[in-house]
């Protein structure tokens, strides 16, 4: 398939996705998987869809083939989110945190990966890391003006939870 085939595939599967069609999605994944067996892509959009389907399980799977084979860009990006964010909601905890970091790593840049490895900090029993970071993430973040106004005690107050100033 050349480039047009590509984008042909993939624009179905993103109007099939926002018709609601997941089944139709999924279905019409597993045709194209078919004709581009070793294509990342089609794999990450395959986890995608097993994860809007609340089929987690069978998303974890897709997500780690896609990332084997070298999914790179905004789509490793996602998948980074998508594969901790199923392996919390799985309860593999320990998992989560790892593909997170990784995630972190890679896309330093990106606050949602950071807000979901906060999630499972939460998870792990990490509370005061998990508020600091969510804080951090406001302050930085934010676009209410009377958080805006407090930011800097927000970040100074972040890795001080537990301390009592006298």
């Amino acid at each position: 398939m050349g480039l047009g085939s590509m984008e042909n595939w993939i624009e179905i599967t993103k109007r099939l996705r926002a018709e609601g069609s997941l089944e139709k999605t999924l279905a019409h994944l597993n045709d194209v998987l078919k004709s581009r067996p070793n294509d990342p892509v089609v794999y990450y959009q395959i986890a995608w869809t097993h994860d809007a389907l609340g089929k987690e399980s069978d998303a974890v799977a897709a997500y780690e083939k896609a990332i084997a084979m070298g999914l790179s860009g905004d789509d490793l990006e996602g998948a980074f989110l998508g594969l901790g964010s199923t392996y919390r909601c799985l309860g593999n905890y320990k998992k989560s945190e790892h593909v997170l970091k990784d995630g972190i790593n890679a896309f330093p840049n990106n606050a949602a990966l950071r807000v979901f490895y906060a999630l499972t900090q939460f998870n792990l029993q990490n509370s005061d890391l998990a508020m600091e970071i969510l804080l951090k993430e406001l302050a930085r973040s934010s676009s209410d003006e009377q958080i805006k106004k407090y930011s800097k005690a927000l970040l100074f107050y972040s890795d001080k939870l537990n301390q009592k100033f006298e």
